[in-house]
């Protein structure tokens, strides 16, 4: 793994977080509990912070950054953020699952219990209401959580993540 200080700055993980051996980490970042970065993700907190709370997954080949001098990136609690996702200067709130291939843009609030179905693209400024599916380029509203299938897997999904990098600190 690639950890970086850039101007006075280290990421700040804790012990019981998985980093894959390829992922690169660098500036002002801090983890919270039970975090997890996979394969080839990268994670820049250089021009601005990087804040992310307990139980989060950045899964393989996934892109955090922030916005010099205006936004910086903060994440809740219980968020999966999926493989090659792009989540820049924005924020995310508890209970999120950003999906596969999505772009959350600068400025964005993702709130709770929401999500950002593959291959989406939250514009600029975007509010993503709590309890909403968004999908679409450019992403809209397409239905609520509770009417769709998709209840449960926010923390299904993360719970799984803090299950399989278990196998990987084991080795």
């Amino acid at each position: 793994m690639l950890i970086k200080s850039v101007n006075g700055k280290s990421p700040s993980i804790p012990e019981d977080c998985y980093v894959a051996e390829n992922a690169t980490i660098v500036g002002d970042v801090s983890f919270g509990a039970n975090c997890s970065v996979w394969f080839n993700a990268v994670i820049r907190g250089d021009v601005n912070f990087i804040k992310i709370g307990d139980k989060v997954n950045i899964q393989d080949g996934a892109v955090i950054h922030c916005t010099y001098k205006k936004h910086p990136t903060i994440i809740g609690n219980n968020v999966s953020i999926g493989h090659n996702a792009i989540v820049h200067g924005c924020v995310v709130h508890d209970n999120v699952l950003i999906g596969m291939g999505a772009i959350v843009m600068d400025n964005c609030v993702i709130e709770s219990n929401s999500i950002v179905a593959a291959g989406a693209v939250i514009t600029q400024n975007t509010v993503v209401t709590s309890g909403s599916i968004w999908a679409g380029v450019p992403a809209k509203k397409v239905k609520d959580i509770n009417q769709s299938d998709f209840a449960g897997e926010i923390e299904r999904i993360s719970n799984n993540y803090v299950m399989y990098s278990s196998w990987f600190k084991e080795e």
